[in-house]
């Protein structure tokens, strides 16, 4: 696996030398801390990936359903960037996999049909020196906070990476007869419906691709989300997310003490 780093900023590599030393610094919290040295990873840094990244225009039609291709492709490309340059960051501090992982959009003054991507996790290494990476010899990452983080361990599953589908679909504005042929009526709105159902099933199964391509046994902790972002009402992004995993071994350990501590007084 090549570890090449070019592409992230300078600063970025002081930052990580000093994380080579010895520093860890984490986003668990104190509790997600001690459950992921229980399963036996220990902390090695903080690591983020970051994309801005303009969206193109694209036509569509005010009485047409569609995927809106272009669109689309800019929303996954985007992600994909900001989750490489997070796993590279990883990869330099020789970790097995990056946990608690969070992809966000933010978006600034400088433009609407610009946005930044941020995707940021804490790396770990396994404590028995045995390499947790993945399939394609990158560090695992997941999105399971580190409480399901620990219980997926000790039911003998193991986590290969953050999966995601995206589908960004114009939906159809209705027609004057459509509306007031429903007007006061209790009926169903087919070409809503369809449409909905349509883009969700297209980010669902483009998630499950990315499982496959992992070799995974299933996806644990699925979100599906809509934004409309700044296209307006009738562009939506449908958004599936989850961690794919793999059945590690057939021993379950959930009878072992699970460590919470309280900082109440």
């Amino acid at each position: 696996m090549s570890n090449d780093t070019s592409d992230l900023p300078q600063a970025t590599g002081r930052r990580l030398e000093e994380l080579e030393k010895g520093l860890f610094t984490s986003d668990l919290s104190v509790n997600e801390f001690l459950l992921i040295k229980e399963v036996g990873f220990h902390p090695l840094g903080l690591v983020m990936g970051s994309s801005i990244y303009h969206t193109g225009i694209q036509t569509r039609k005010w009485s047409q359903s569609q995927e809106l291709t272009k669109l689309t492709e800019a929303m996954y490309n985007a992600r994909e960037l900001a989750m490489t340059r997070m796993e590279e960051e990883a990869a330099q501090l020789g970790a097995d996999g990056v946990v608690g992982v969070r992809l966000d959009v933010n978006y600034y003054e400088w433009g609407k049909d610009a946005a930044e991507f941020i995707a940021v996790g804490t790396a770990v290494k396994a404590e028995d020196g045995v390499s947790r990476r993945n399939k394609l010899g990158k560090p695992f990452t997941s999105d399971l906070s580190g409480q399901d983080f620990w219980t997926l361990v000790q039911t003998g599953y193991f986590p290969q990476g953050l999966v995601m589908g995206t589908c960004v679909y114009h939906i159809a504005h209705r027609g004057l007869g459509q509306t007031l042929g429903s007007a006061g009526q209790n009926v169903e709105l087919p070409n809503f419906t369809q449409a909905l159902y349509e883009a969700r099933e297209l980010a669902m199964t483009r998630m499950q691709d990315e499982a496959t391509a992992l070799d995974a046994t299933g996806i644990v902790g699925v979100r599906l989300e809509e934004k409309s972002h700044q296209w307006g009402s009738h562009t939506i992004e449908f958004l599936s997310l989850g961690t794919a995993v793999v059945k590690a071994s057939d021993v379950v350990s959930l009878d072992r003490p699970l460590t919470i501590v309280s900082l109440d007084n």
